[in-house]
């Protein structure tokens, strides 16, 4: 059934549409399966993400013909349509009237993403006006947080070094925080990795107070601040706040420098939500394990990383990962950074949209994925800063020194980057950063072609 006469509007304008603030708008990609219209699919699509369905129904009246979903653009050509959903469409709690994520992901990938007429349908941008982006909690901790406990300024206060205690599985709870302390000597962030939790081998009872230990000792030894992400991920609620509690109590009074990281993807807006509502004080960090289920270029169906990235902001994650932009050993391109600049920024642009964020805090870049020493100068100069948390495991634990030895040749790597200096030419005024060289040769040789001869490196 073609319901394009009801469910689209070729006639709007986006910028009415924008100034009316009335209307979340979404940009999708989307090719109909063989034999299908493309306008009379785009319209079906809103009508299964709104009021409608497959066959007119005796129960529809005019009111809720106003609430409909609208396509309001298409360019068959390039295989583009948007659709405006009134904010009236969406859920909202009965507890205090604010927004959820679950509600916009329910319509706007929800049914239209099973649709037997629809080949290829993600979602690529989205645009949330002012009204119904102030019913969303948004980040209650940023970097300027963790850059004032590690005693720096909260405008630029620059680049996080950090890692992933390494291997990411089958550590008992000796070596794992023997494995902290070992970089905490040269680093300021250490994060588990997404499936490290309650493991039988490794038991959060006794892993986390000998974590607090190596923190302390590392703190006292080096006269700087350590930070620690812990993971919370749970399928239940109260097992995630039980989990949190106990790291709260453990840290005691050394809590604020623990961050809580959540699997978000996985996991779902309810835990990321409920973190970020239940303990505050903390900054969240969102895990995006599993994501390239729907995200990667590679699917047909889902959103892209950069509508994964904008919704955290809005669900109130301080940090997310956002892959390293090609640099490291993930799927990803140098133009990904605009997803950073979406969360980061009050005012951004995206594929299809410009995003004013009207005040609500940023999100941390969280840069993780084979990244080192040698990797992160280009990875600032496309950027254009170094104001993001970057867990580098292997770039440390690979460090042929120390995994100490690691963090600090990351720093450097960011002070050689932040000089506008040459990186070999840096090298020999840098230990930590000229054993980076040999401790990771084939990127060695790939981005410093020559370094051996230039660093007195024979072997």
């Amino acid at each position: 059934m073609d319901q394009s006469s009801r469910y689209s509007d070729l006639s709007l304008k986006e910028e009415d549409l924008i100034k009316g603030d009335k209307h979340v708008l979404v940009a999708y990609h989307m090719q109909p399966a063989a034999g299908y219209g493309y306008l009379a699919t785009a319209s079906h699509i809103a009508a299964e993400s709104s009021t409608g369905t497959n066959v007119e129904v005796c129960t529809t009246d005019d009111f809720t013909k106003g609430v409909d979903a609208l396509v309001y653009f298409i360019d068959e050509a390039k295989g583009v349509m948007k659709v405006a959903y009134p904010i009236d469409l969406f859920d909202r709690n009965i507890t205090d009237g604010r927004a959820m994520l679950v509600s916009f992901l329910t319509l706007a990938i929800g049914n239209n993403q099973g649709q037997g007429d629809v080949k290829c349908l993600k979602m690529h941008d989205f645009y949330v006006p002012r009204q119904f982006m102030r019913l969303f909690d948004g980040p209650s901790k940023d970097i300027t947080d963790l850059w004032e406990i590690l005693d720096r300024p909260r405008v630029n206060g620059g680049y996080i070094a950090g890692t992933i205690i390494k291997p990411k599985l089958g550590l008992r709870p000796e070596p794992f925080a023997k494995a902290a302390y070992q970089f905490w000597l040269g680093g300021d962030f250490i994060k588990n990795d997404e499936p490290q939790g309650n493991q039988v081998f490794c038991p959060t009872k006794k892993v986390i107070p000998l974590v607090y230990d190596a923190m302390k000792r590392a703190m006292d030894e080096t006269g700087q601040a350590k930070l620690f992400s812990a993971n919370i991920t749970a399928d239940d609620h109260y097992e995630m706040c039980a989990r949190a509690d106990y790291i709260l109590e453990t840290f005691g009074p050394d809590a604020n420098k623990v961050a809580f990281l959540v699997d978000g993807y996985v996991g779902g807006p309810g835990m990321v939500t409920t973190a970020r509502r239940q303990y505050p004080d903390q900054y969240l960090h969102y895990h995006r394990a599993g994501h390239g289920a729907v995200t990667s270029p590679s699917a047909l169906r889902g959103y892209t990383a950069f509508v994964l990235a904008k919704m955290s902001r809005l669900q109130g994650a301080s940090g997310i990962h956002v892959g390293t932009m090609g640099y490291g050993k993930m799927e990803g391109a140098a133009d990904d950074k605009n997803i950073a600049y979406m969360i980061e920024r009050d005012s951004a642009d995206g594929p299809y949209y410009h995003q004013e964020w009207h005040g609500m805090k940023p999100t941390t870049p969280i840069i993780s994925g084979g990244m080192n020493a040698l990797r992160l100068p280009g990875f600032f100069e496309n950027l254009g800063h170094g104001n993001v948390i970057n867990t580098s495991g292997g770039g440390s634990y690979g460090h042929i020194d120390s995994p100490a030895a690691g963090a600090i040749s990351l720093r450097q790597s960011y002070e050689c980057w932040k000089a506008g200096a040459d990186p070999i030419e840096f090298a020999k005024e840098h230990k930590e950063f000229a054993r980076a060289f040999e401790s990771f040769p084939g990127d060695a040789d790939k981005l410093f072609p020559g370094w051996r001869d230039k660093l007195g490196v024979h072997k």
